[in-house]
């Protein structure tokens, strides 16, 4: 049942080979202060979710299977979801400060022109080999006791961050928009693409106030050639849809080649450097080719 203000507020979770990391964070989603009025899981197979854990979470939670694929998955979600009127994707590895859904809600009520609505992440175990759930619980603990300065809150911003990003569906449904389905598996800057089509029609912003972790799973990505050669293809598909700039997009080429050319030999532990090279390369030299597609990822190894 949807909360006093009437509004009917969804979260949507797409998941691919994380059953366990799964099953660890779902409780944590019926510890918000608002709770959600329903939960849309998306597996690419049915035994990516544990279905006899979830009656002991006491939320409406539902199941869908769709083809692998975080665009086609979300987009599942997005035409399951009829009745709501504001829908969070989450990642299947993104923990939320308690008061996330209820600060989340209070912006779309109290600002009609924002369409679309990100938090800002404490810790992103993405950028390093991942954070424990423990730890990020207590992250989440430490800034509760921070509060965030409310004369600048919510601030306008280019893009939200996929792993936590609100959407306000009227604006979803009137539009027709939908994840492109063009960017497979991982669906790299699927999220800069949908902001984008979103901005068309209002506010995107980012809130202090809406708090999360990120705890940057490793298993179940996509493999270090595949990635390489989207963090290629991707940004230049969207430059040339007019959903991300040239500057944008330059700036995220150049970061990751120089990354992974310079820690070739050095790799992180948890990167896959020598492979996101060779998938630059292939990239690099489909684009020479003429022959550059997002696509072309689900030929590669």
């Amino acid at each position: 049942m949807a909360q006093a203000s009437g509004t009917r507020f969804a979260i949507g979770i797409a998941t691919s080979g994380r059953r366990e990391i799964l099953k660890t964070l779902l409780p944590h989603l019926a510890r918000q202060v608002r709770r959600p009025d329903e939960v849309v899981i998306c597996a690419a197979r049915e035994d990516d979710v544990d279905m006899e854990a979830l009656d002991a979470i006491g939320l409406d939670i539902r199941v869908l299977v769709s083809e692998r694929g975080l665009c086609r998955q979300r987009n599942h979600i997005l035409r399951n979801v009829p009745a709501a009127d504001i829908l969070l994707f989450l990642d299947d590895d993104f923990l939320m400060a308690p008061s996330y859904v209820d600060e989340t809600e209070r912006i779309f009520v109290s600002e009609p022109s924002v369409i679309m609505c990100t938090g800002t992440v404490d810790a992103d175990g993405i950028t390093g080999p991942g954070i424990d759930i423990s730890e990020a619980l207590a992250i989440i603990d430490r800034g509760r006791h921070d509060p965030a300065d409310a004369s600048d809150d919510p601030q306008t911003i280019y893009n939200a961050y996929g792993c936590n990003m609100a959407v306000r569906m009227a604006t979803v449904r009137t539009e027709g928009l939908a994840f492109d389905e063009n960017l497979p598996l991982y669906g790299w800057l699927e999220d800069v693409d949908f902001s984008r089509q979103m901005a068309r029609h209002g506010k995107i912003v980012i809130s202090r106030r809406l708090r999360g972790v990120h705890l940057g799973t490793k298993s179940g990505r996509t493999s270090g050639v595949r990635f390489g050669y989207s963090q290629i293809a991707n940004p230049i598909y969207l430059v040339r849809k007019k959903t991300m700039s040239l500057r944008h997009a330059s700036v995220q080429i150049a970061r990751n080649l120089l990354a992974n050319t310079i820690k070739l030999f050095t790799p992180e532990p948890w990167v896959d450097r020598k492979g996101r090279f060779k998938g630059n390369i292939r990239a690099l030299a489909d684009l020479l080719r003429g022959r550059l597609a997002p696509q072309n990822v689900a030929a590669l190894e």
